[in-house]
């Protein structure tokens, strides 16, 4: 009998009480070259895992994977919207379907 996968949410917690949420990143041109990935785990202390990515000189699209606190991720998303980087929820895993 084969094995029937259940939808992934967006947003779950992790054993260790943490949360975990997959985002869609949409880079304008002007932000391509910054270390943006390295600078959320950094200044909001996540961890970071990038499912997929396509980058060309015109727009860069990223996958992430945010684990930590929610607060913190919560924060992350309002931080990169303000630069400029458009933020969406993964609405289903492509990776893992």
């Amino acid at each position: 009998m084969p094995k029937t996968r259940k939808p992934k949410k967006t947003s779950r917690s992790t054993l260790s009480g943490d949360a975990q949420q997959r985002l869609w990143l949409m880079y304008p041109p002007r932000l391509i070259q910054k270390a943006l990935v390295w600078e959320i785990g950094s200044r909001f202390g996540l961890v970071t895992n990038i499912r997929q990515a396509s980058v060309t000189d015109e727009i860069g699209i990223v996958c992430l994977e945010l684990d930590g606190k929610q607060a913190d991720i919560d924060a992350s998303i309002r931080w990169l919207e303000k630069l400029g980087v458009k933020v969406e929820p993964v609405e289903i895993s492509i990776v893992e379907s």
